[in-house]
């Protein structure tokens, strides 16, 4: 009698909570925006060639907040690592209705993603919490109290500021809510570019992540020491994007700090 041997599966390299504003300053059109802009960017080609070169793939989660009360997950962990599987994650965000509107509570957003970790099918390489909005935390716990106690536990905070409301966001998200290792933000103008800048950011957030074992570079988007073959993604940074370092122009964790910023962080 043969018995079949099955390997276990191979955990995913990256851990992804997209965290979406959905406060009051959201409208309903804004929030289709974005709704509709996070399912696209897991249709595209460019952030599905990065996932492609991921060892294991990603594992996503969408988390909408608001009130620290309202805080709930819509679409839950799913393994991304085929069109077939990132066409499924993209479904199931479309199928979802909005949870909520209330406060500007990131701090407590914070908390919540990183909660989310625990519930993992399998610990991931890495962690990271994608969490996009439109403006300063207004309500719940201080933004860089969690952020500081996340980063601490190795987890990485990107954010994504849209300026419809605030034009000095993306300043107030550097000093007080991204963190950790190649943490960054990313800008979108409004709502109207919300669908491009999170793809882009994605993708970046993918390129990020470290292959062990990959020849020839630490990771994508680093320092290369021998360049690979024409071509081919550089650790998950599609070609049309190699080179560019940081892509896309995103601001880093160490630029200057707004007088707005530490106003809010000293209420």
């Amino acid at each position: 009698m043969l018995l079949a041997i099955t390997s276990p599966a191979r955990a995913a390299a990256l851990a992804l909570v997209l965290a979406v504003d959905v406060s009051e300053s959201v409208s309903s059109e804004r929030y289709l925006l974005q709704h509709e802009g996070i399912a696209r960017a897991f249709e595209s080609p460019l952030l599905l060639d990065a996932i492609a070169t991921v060892p294991g793939g990603i594992e996503a989660l969408v988390l909408e907040w608001s009130d620290p009360d309202k805080i709930a997950i819509t679409v839950g962990w799913t393994r991304i690592g085929s069109r077939a599987t990132a066409a499924a994650f993209a479904a199931s965000l479309r199928a979802t209705k909005r949870s909520s509107n209330g406060l500007t509570a990131i701090g407590s957003a914070l908390l919540a993603a990183a909660a989310a970790f625990d519930h993992l099918p399998e610990p991931a390489g890495h962690r990271v919490i994608d969490v996009s909005g439109d403006g300063m935390a207004n309500f719940g716990v201080p933004p860089s109290t969690a952020r500081d106690t996340l980063v601490g536990k190795g987890i990485t905070i990107n954010g994504l500021a849209i300026l419809s409301e605030e034009p000095w966001l993306d300043e107030y998200y550097r000093s007080n809510v991204i963190g950790g290792p190649a943490a960054f933000v990313a800008v979108a103008k409004g709502y109207d570019s919300f669908a491009d800048a999170i793809l882009r950011k994605l993708v970046q957030e993918v390129a990020n992540v470290p292959i062990p074992g990959a020849a020839g570079y630490r990771r994508a988007g680093g320092a290369q020491r021998n360049p690979p073959i024409a071509g081919t993604i550089l650790g998950g940074l599609p070609p049309a994007l190699a080179g560019v370092h940081p892509p896309y122009d995103f601001q880093k964790e160490t630029a200057p700090r707004c007088s707005r910023c530490a106003a809010a962080e000293s209420r």
